[in-house]
C-alpha cells in the first residue's frame, strides 16, 4: 500500500499540531498514523485511496458504519438548516431525555454535556456535592476521560497524578483498587468508607483490551456503596447503547448504579456527553441544586437530533440482533483461530465489542472454554491466565501487537485501533463477508 500522502499530512501536522493530532492515540502507530478521506459503510478510505475494513468506527460513537440511516440524516439535516445553536433550550434536548429515560434502568433524569470527559469530570462533582465527602475509588486500567481527579497511577497507598500539570492534591482524593478484586475494595470501604463520595467504574474495562467482570463483582460494589452511603457510578461512555442494547450494560448484569455517564452513540456520532441518574441525585445540579454545572453548547439541538434519531431507529429495527450475531461470529472465528496458532492469546469483548490481546500463558486445554469471547467463566480452563485487570492486559505482547501484528492486519486491509488497549467495534453496516474476510486475515497476521 503507499501512504504517501497520510505521510507529507502528517509532516505539515506536525508545524500546527502538538505531535501531529488532536488525541494523543491517533498518534499511536508508526511511523505516522494514518489520515482518513471518507467511510463507506464498515469500510474506510484513507487519504491515499487504500480501502480498510473499519473496526475503529471513531472509537465507539457509530453505531451505523458511516452510513446513517435516512432517517437520522434527515433529522440532522433539518436541524442544521434551523440555525446551528441558539443559547436556549429546545424540545429535542427534551425528547432525548424521554427516551433515554425510559430504557436505561438507573436513569430519571439527565443533564447533557459534550463529550465523555465533561461528562466524568461533572459527575464527580454531583457525586461529591451531593454526599459532602471527596474521595472517589476508581479502577487500575479504567479510562474516564482527560481530567484531573482521574488521571491517577501508583497504588492506593501512594498515589500520583498520571500527567503533568495535575497538583498532587488531587491524587491524594483517589483511590485506585485492581478492576475484580473484590478483597481489596472491601478493605478500602472498611478503612475509608465514611470519606468515600462514589465508586466510578466501567461495567466492563473498555479502555484496556476489554476486561469483563468477575461473577459478583459489581454487586459487591453495589452493597458497599449502599452500606456506606456512596454512590455507584457507572461509566457507559463506551458501553452506553452498544453493550446490552438499548438498556446499556447495567441492564446487560442487571446491577442499578446510582449514576450513569454516557457519551459516543448517545449523540449518533456528534460530539457529546451525558449524565443520568436518579432525580433526587441529579437535582443537585444548578438550577435546582448548588453543583455547578454549565456549557454554552450542552443539548446542542444537531446533536440532540442525531442521537434520538440514532437510538430511535434502533428500537424500531433488528439493529442490535444483527450487530450481537456478526460480534458472535466473530469472536467465535477468533477463538478457533487462537486455538490452533496462538493458545496463549485471549479473545475478549461481548456484544458489538472485541478485542485479540496478546496475553502469555496457555490454557491446560480449549474443552468447555469460553467460545465467544472471555466471560470470566470459573470453569472455563483459561479462567487462571485470562486478564481480569488493566495490569494483565499490560503485562501482554502489548509491543509486539502494535509494531508488528497491526502493521500486518492493515496491509491485509484491515484497520484495528491503534494500539493492544482500545477497543473495537462492529455496526450495523458490517457484514458476514467482513467477518469472513477479517478472520482469514487474523489467521494470516498470526
Amino acid at each position: 500500500m503507499n501512504h504517501d500522502r497520510s505521510r507529507d499530512l502528517y509532516d505539515r501536522a506536525l508545524s500546527v499540531l502538538p505531535g501531529g493530532v488532536n488525541s494523543p492515540v491517533r498518534a499511536a502507530t508508526e511511523p505516522y498514523p494514518q489520515f482518513a478521506a471518507r467511510g463507506e459503510a464498515g469500510h474506510l478510505i484513507d487519504a491515499d485511496g487504500n480501502r480498510y475494513i473499519d473496526w475503529v468506527m471513531g472509537l465507539g460513537p457509530l453505531l451505523y458504519g458511516h452510513d446513517l440511516p435516512q432517517p437520522v440524516e434527515s433529522a440532522i439535516q433539518s436541524r442544521v438548516s434551523e440555525g446551528p445553536v441558539y443559547g436556549l433550550p429546545t424540545e429535542i434536548e427534551v425528547e432525548l431525555a424521554e427516551f433515554v429515560s425510559r430504557h436505561v434502568p438507573s436513569v430519571s433524569m439527565l443533564r447533557f454535556v459534550n463529550s465523555g470527559t465533561e461528562a466524568t469530570v461533572s459527575v464527580i462533582r454531583l457525586a461529591r456535592g451531593y454526599t459532602g465527602r471527596d474521595k472517589v475509588v476508581i479502577m487500575q486500567g479504567g479510562y474516564h476521560g482527560a481530567q484531573e481527579s482521574t488521571l491517577v497511577e501508583g497504588d492506593r497507598r501512594a498515589p500520583r497524578p498520571s500527567s503533568v500539570g495535575i497538583p498532587e492534591e488531587f491524587a491524594n482524593h483517589t483511590i485506585r483498587v485492581p478492576f475484580n478484586d473484590t478483597e481489596v475494595v472491601q478493605d478500602v470501604f472498611a478503612e475509608h468508607g465514611g470519606e468515600i463520595a462514589c465508586v466510578l467504574v466501567e461495567p466492563i474495562l473498555a479502555n484496556k483490551g476489554i476486561v469483563a467482570p468477575i461473577e459478583g463483582y459489581h454487586e459487591t460494589l453495589r452493597d458497599l456503596c449502599t452500606d456506606h452511603n456512596s454512590l455507584l457510578v457507572f461509566d457507559e461512555v463506551i458501553t452506553g447503547f452498544r453493550v446490552g442494547g438499548l438498556a446499556c450494560a447495567q441492564g446487560k448484569f442487571d446491577v442499578t448504579p446510582d449514576l450513569t455517564t454516557f457519551g459516543k452513540l448517545i449523540g449518533g456520532g456528534f460530539p457529546v456527553g451525558a449524565i443520568g441518574g436518579k432525580t433526587e441525585i441529579m437535582e443537585h445540579f444548578t438550577p435546582t441544586g448548588d453543583v455547578f454545572q454549565a456549557g454554552t453548547f450542552s443539548g446542542h439541538p444537531v446533536t440532540m437530533a442525531a442521537g434520538l434519531e440514532s437510538l430511535k431507529f434502533a428500537a424500531e429495527n433488528d439493529i442490535y440482533e444483527h450487530i450481537h450475531e456478526l460480534g458472535d461470529r466473530l469472536r467465535r472465528g477468533l477463538t478457533e483461530v487462537v486455538a490452533e496458532q496462538a493458545p496463549e492469546y485471549t479473545v475478549a469483548g461481548t456484544d458489538g465489542m472485541f478485542k485479540l490481546l496478546f496475553s502469555r500463558e496457555s490454557p491446560s486445554g480449549f474443552e468447555d472454554h469460553c467460545e465467544a469471547g472471555c466471560e470470566q467463566r470459573s470453569d472455563c480452563p483459561r479462567y487462571d491466565r485470562c486478564p481480569k485487570t488493566g495490569g494483565d492486559v499490560a503485562s501482554g505482547e502489548t509491543d509486539r501487537w502494535r509494531r508488528v501484528f497491526w502493521g500486518e492486519m492493515k496491509e491485509q486491509g484491515i484497520l484495528l485501533s491503534q494500539n493492544q488497549f482500545e477497543s473495537q467495534f462492529l455496526t450495523y453496516a458490517h457484514t458476514e463477508e467482513d467477518v469472513d474476510d477479517t478472520l482469514e486475515a487474523y489467521k494470516e497476521a498470526l
